[in-house]
């Protein structure tokens, strides 16, 4: 009975992720969708606290204009940033729904990998009719490599938890 509850409980947590996959595929369309103002506006406005919430946490001595110009000098790296951020949980989110099909890990990662690549691509192509935006080959690029680290990362650290749950499991047998 227990084995069974597993299964289910991994079936409804992979399809559970499925979902989240097309939610979070929705809101980088809206993201995409907003004209380059407002976009610009999104991210200047992130960065800018972002900033100012690192001076307040380490207690920095800098004036309201030294954070504007800070935020302003770093926003592409964060925008860059937040894009892999965005493809990276993407993979990760399609890796675990595909997990419910057999199959290797090089083939579930380079299938969820290659969907958010193809995604990334569509994303960039949506640009092309949005007031005020491109679409790049160089975000694409960008997007995948966070798809990538994203679907890496992800097996690593899946890796790690089962080799420690093994461990445990043989010390809590060796104790018996």
């Amino acid at each position: 009975m227990r084995k069974t509850e597993e299964k289910f409980g991994m079936f409804l947590l992979r399809n559970l992720a499925g979902v989240l996959a097309i939610v979070w595929m929705c809101m980088i369309f809206a993201f995409s969708a907003q004209d380059k103002e407002e976009s610009g506006a999104v991210s200047e406005s992130f960065t800018y606290h972002m900033v100012s919430s690192t001076r307040t946490f380490f207690h920095l001595d800098l004036s309201d204009e030294r954070v504007k110009a800070i935020s302003d000098t770093i926003e592409g790296l964060v925008r860059k940033a937040a894009h892999m951020a965005e493809y990276g949980t993407l993979s990760v989110l399609l890796y675990i729904w595909i997990g419910q099909w057999e199959m290797s890990f090089l083939r579930r990662g380079g299938t969820a990998y290659a969907a958010t690549t193809v995604y990334a691509a569509t994303d960039e192509i949506h640009q092309l009719f949005v007031a005020g935006r491109a679409g790049r080959f160089s975000d694409v690029v960008i997007d995948s490599a966070g798809a990538l680290l994203g679907v890496l990362v992800f097996a690593l650290l899946v890796r790690i938890v089962k080799r420690i749950q093994r461990k445990r499991l043989k010390r809590a047998l060796e104790e018996q």
